[in-house]
């Protein structure tokens, strides 16, 4: 896939395709459908496919006091867009001026000047332009003028009927809920950034954590959880299961939130690492101990929990993006080795 910090940076190789245009925070199962559809017309018509997102979130610019919000900050959406297959990847900075193009501005300076699209495949909910008063119909409106062919793709839907949502993550991740966050992503949930030093004291229990700051992420529901963390090597992701506390440490008085990740069976220095960190299940909320000695007694159960929910798993062997994969059958089981 590759990546255009810039419209001006677009050659002739990458113009002339299909586009989804979107945020596409959490690149969940209704963005990929979005996505999908965009790389299946452009293989079909022989033409280059691709997706064009805008950063930073228009949330950050509009409301930049609100609480950390993002799913997948730029990185960790770009890594999951280029697991679709894709092309091209578009990231078009956000800023006042851009907010301020008119909806049909957008389609001419961008996607006609810019892009020369043939085709532009966006979601039902879609909007853009200056008062979010560009939509799916003003782009069929347009593309008729400007010969080029638009799809809008509908809802997609669990099949329990659930529409997938950027928002309805963010619920199920404030519930305590990863394993519904999971299944309307598509993938697990993760955060990903540099261990930092923290006091150490999980290594005195017996426990050492890698310890991340969320930053912008959205945080989840403070507490214990069953994880997998990625341990990066030198541009390979190796897995080990985990267990993690996300909260403010109260047994410490402490007030900042932080996420302290234990990797089971493991024994190396992750200091300045990079590592990635999936919420595959959730153990108990966060709560406040009598002092170490019952602390510690709490952590080794929460391990031994931690252990017992991520045998029931069964992970993907890509070294891609987390997803969740159905357990062999009892056929396949009967034909390994």
């Amino acid at each position: 896939m590759r990546l255009i910090r810039h419209c001006d940076e677009l050659n002739s190789e990458h113009r002339g395709g299909v586009v989804a245009l979107g945020n596409f925070d959490g690149v969940h199962l209704g963005h990929q459908s979005v996505i999908l559809t965009a790389r299946r017309m452009g293989e079909s018509f022989g033409h280059p496919h691709g997706v064009m997102t805008f950063e930073p979130h228009p949330r950050s610019l509009f409301n930049p006091d609100q609480p950390p919000f993002r799913l997948t900050p730029f990185r960790v959406k770009a890594r999951l867009i280029e697991a679709l297959g894709v092309d091209l990847l578009l990231q078009q900075h956000f800023d006042r001026d851009f907010a301020g193009l008119s909806a049909r501005d957008f389609v001419d300076q961008i996607l006609v000047h810019h892009l020369k699209v043939k085709h532009v495949v966006v979601g039902y909910d879609y909007v853009f332009g200056k008062g979010r008063q560009g939509t799916g119909a003003f782009l069929h409106e347009m593309g008729g003028l400007s010969g080029f062919g638009v799809t809008v793709v509908p809802p997609a839907m669990s099949a329990t009927g659930e529409t997938y949502s950027s928002t309805s993550v963010r619920e199920a991740l404030v519930g305590g809920r990863p394993a519904d966050a999971a299944r309307l992503l598509g993938h697990y949930w993760e955060v990903e950034g540099r261990v930092e030093h923290g006091d150490a004291r999980g290594r005195i229990l017996g426990f050492p954590t890698a310890n991340l700051r969320l930053g912008e992420y959205q945080h989840p529901a403070t507490g214990v959880y069953a994880v997998r963390a990625g341990v990066d090597k030198g541009g390979a992701t190796v897995w080990h299961d985990g267990v993690a506390n996300f909260g403010r440490r109260p047994t410490f008085d402490k007030t900042d939130e932080l996420l302290e990740v234990h990797l089971l069976d493991f024994d190396e220095d992750l200091y300045g690492r990079h590592l990635r960190v999936a919420l595959i299940d959730y153990i108990r909320p966060e709560r406040k101990f009598s002092g170490l000695d019952e602390l510690t007694i709490q952590i080794a159960q929460d391990v031994k929990t931690g252990r017992a929910l991520l045998a029931r798993h069964h992970f993907s062997p890509d070294p891609g993006p987390m997803v969740p994969v159905s357990p062999p059958s009892r056929e396949e089981s009967e034909r390994q080795p």
